[in-house]
């Protein structure tokens, strides 16, 4: 692309998916983006954490979350370990969003 094109406005642009999503060469995601991923992936373990046994202080269905929990035998072990494996996405997908992007 020469300079004279530049200078008008027309940067190189990248298309993907057989041009539904386009950007222009060298740019990066807004900085909110990047940090929604992570505010979500946390939000998620927080909520599978505290709701791990359901809504049991509840005033109205309280009573019947707890009967569930003792005929369904409610196993927190597998909790942890799918809300573990949420914070390893929320890591690897953190440093992939903020780190610098490449140049094609």
């Amino acid at each position: 692309m020469s300079e004279q094109d530049k200078k008008n406005g027309q940067e190189e642009l990248k298309e993907y998916a057989d041009g539904w999503m386009t950007e222009r060469k060298g740019t990066d995601a807004p900085g909110f983006l990047k940090l929604v991923t992570p505010i979500i992936s946390l939000s998620g373990v927080a909520y599978l954490v505290f709701q791990m046994y359901g809504d049991v202080h509840h005033a109205t269905r309280g009573k019947f979350v707890e009967q569930f929990n003792q005929v369904s035998k409610t196993n927190p072990g597998l909790m942890y370990f799918i809300a573990a494996l949420v914070l390893v996405y929320a890591v690897v997908v953190s440093v992939f969003a903020f780190r610098k992007p490449h140049q094609d």
